[in-house]
């Protein structure tokens, strides 16, 4: 059976820190298409020196800018990586290997190991943190949560061994810098559909999510890095309903 063709997908915005160790992860696809949404660093030229095509379409969110990419792919199986991620040696022979004959499967899950501070992290809820980013194309489509976005795949799936090596943050003032953001789409969205809040809901989810980071999944396994972790989780959840509060005055329930 002949190995079928496959696509390597980024979507990019001024993603030179990573990019080129990304693309050479890739370096086995048929194909590489990055859609990107107007960076002004490097990422062009770093694309092009690995024959990568390139889409710039102005960013329309998530799922729109996935659905051009996917309107623009020919193979029938695809591997999507963000910018800020690259296919370990071992991860990046498993896909090799599973592309070879993929049978009835319609993705592979692939571990992924984030780092944060000082480590790559192996608790605190962020690892296996398995995601189906090698798929057949006409068996996927993406959902949204807010900034956030996810594949979803019908039919069968199989974990491969080996991790997609993330660098989400480039320091803690990026962290933060996201918190904020994240944090105002989510209350908006709340406040959208006629949820509301008050301090003690936001001190109350803060918490929650501290121990559910710190002590549930085991974050302080992970050092300090894990600490910093829980600590900047307590911020985010507290963060969203207590702009919720704002945009929606005292909790009704």
């Amino acid at each position: 059976m002949a190995k079928p063709e496959v696509t390597g997908l980024i979507l990019t915005l001024n993603g030179a820190r990573h990019l080129d160790a990304c693309l050479a992860s890739l370096d086995f696809c048929d194909r590489i298409l990055i859609v990107d949404s107007g960076s002004t660093d490097a990422t062009a030229d770093i694309a092009a020196a690995h024959g990568a095509q390139v889409l710039v379409n102005p960013w329309p969110g998530p799922k729109k800018q996935f659905e051009l990419a996917f309107e623009h792919i020919a193979t029938p199986w695809v591997v999507s990586l963000d910018q800020d991620e690259i296919l370990s040696d071992e991860l990046r022979a498993s896909v090799i290997q599973a592309l070879r004959d993929p049978a009835d499967m319609s993705a592979f899950l692939c571990p992924r190991t984030s780092y944060y501070f000082d480590r790559f992290l192996r608790h605190s809820g962020w690892y296996p943190d398995l995601l189906p980013r090698v798929f057949k194309l006409a068996d996927t489509g993406v959902h949204v949560s807010g900034p956030h976005y996810g594949f979803e795949t019908k039919g069968k799936t199989r974990r491969l061994a080996g991790d997609i090596i993330h660098y989400p943050y480039e320091n803690l003032k990026q962290h933060v810098e996201k918190i904020n953001y994240y944090t105002q789409i989510a209350a908006e969205e709340m406040h959208a559909k006629g949820k509301r809040a008050g301090v003690a809901t936001a001190i109350g989810h803060g918490l929650a999510r501290f121990m559910k980071i710190y002590f549930f999944r085991r974050g302080f396994l992970d050092g300090k890095a894990g600490f910093v972790l829980a600590v900047n989780s307590f911020f985010y959840a507290f963060q969203k309903y207590i702009r919720l509060a704002e945009l929606g005055g005292k909790k009704t329930e």
